[in-house]
């Protein structure tokens, strides 16, 4: 699985592309280079899972068969625990 290293910490710190309150899409989090959204967290979608798995990234919302979300407080909360001098 791919960690977050201290060079992907800026793309973290871009958390302003994130709505306030919400739900966001994996593409959101991950980025589409298709569709021109940046990754806010650098990470292939396989790793994401895996850390989703393993408890590591924080576990989705399901609104139907093919809708999964996460909660953008959740996403923040993983921003912040990753960058550097975090207590």
């Amino acid at each position: 699985m791919t960690s977050l290293s201290e060079s992907n910490i800026s793309h973290l710190a871009q958390s302003n592309a994130l709505p306030e309150t919400g739900l966001v899409r994996l593409s959101q989090i991950l980025g589409d280079k298709k569709k021109g959204i940046p990754a806010i967290i650098p990470v292939s979608k396989t790793s994401w899972w895996a850390g989703v798995k393993s408890g590591r990234y924080p576990k989705p919302i399901k609104l139907g068969e093919r809708t999964t979300c996460w909660n953008v407080f959740d996403i923040r909360q993983l921003i912040n625990q990753t960058k550097p001098g975090y207590t």
